[in-house]
């Protein structure tokens, strides 16, 4: 076993002793196969990912030190956890998650070995996880969870989606959350709105010339 998985096997368990309270905890737990996912699990490469949706539209902050906890009251965390090369560490983490404040984990994997988002609902349960396939040849591993081992997935590459539906579950308790997702969706409408409004007003021509 390397020195670096075993200090941070270590690391997630004398978190998970502390019993800090919830308000300086990580609220999302974010895990990834592969450090080659991330341009998908955070920042979506070409469609928004993730961290957009946390940062910018819901004010997360991401907090890197579980013992200095960010000014902003909702957090998520980061770690590459891979099934296949570590699975001791995606143990760990999995079932220290609910111990060190997680409140839902987003995991996602690419290939068609896509197992990390299962185990780690398995070990995690009864802890909400919700499974992002990086690649569309992902998907049928990621939802193929068996009756009475629940996952919630997005479509393929759909990071995006999966913060907003931690959000949506953090929103049941946290009113601050759920106030972010009403204004959000409220921004959407309006965009919706402004787009209709003006193609029809000024034409298709004119609209589609800027």
């Amino acid at each position: 076993m390397s020195d670096s998985v075993t200090d941070l096997i270590d690391r997630l368990h004398r978190e998970a002793d502390q019993d800090r309270p919830s308000a300086e905890t990580p609220d999302v737990g974010i895990v990834m196969g592969s450090d080659s996912d991330l341009d998908v699990m955070m920042t979506g490469g070409r469609r928004r990912g993730a961290y957009d949706a946390f940062v910018d539209e819901l004010g997360f902050a991401e907090q890197t030190d579980y013992e200095d906890a960010p000014d902003e009251r909702f957090t998520f965390e980061t770690y590459v956890t891979s099934a296949h090369r570590t699975p001791d560490l995606m143990q760990a983490y999995a079932e220290t998650a609910e111990d060190r404040g997680i409140e839902v984990i987003i995991a996602g994997a690419g290939g068609k070995s896509a197992d990390l988002p299962n185990m780690t609902a398995s070990i995690a349960y009864p802890l909400p996880v919700i499974g992002v396939p990086v690649q569309e040849k992902s998907v049928d591993s990621v939802i193929g969870m068996p009756t009475g081992a629940p996952l919630v997935a997005v479509d393929a590459g759909k990071s995006f989606n999966a913060a907003l539906s931690a959000a949506q579950i953090l929103a049941r308790q946290h009113d601050p959350v759920r106030e972010r997702l009403v204004a959000y969706h409220e921004d959407l409408r309006e965009g919706v709105g402004t787009v209709s409004r003006d193609l029809h007003d000024r034409g298709t021509d004119a609209f589609s010339s800027e």
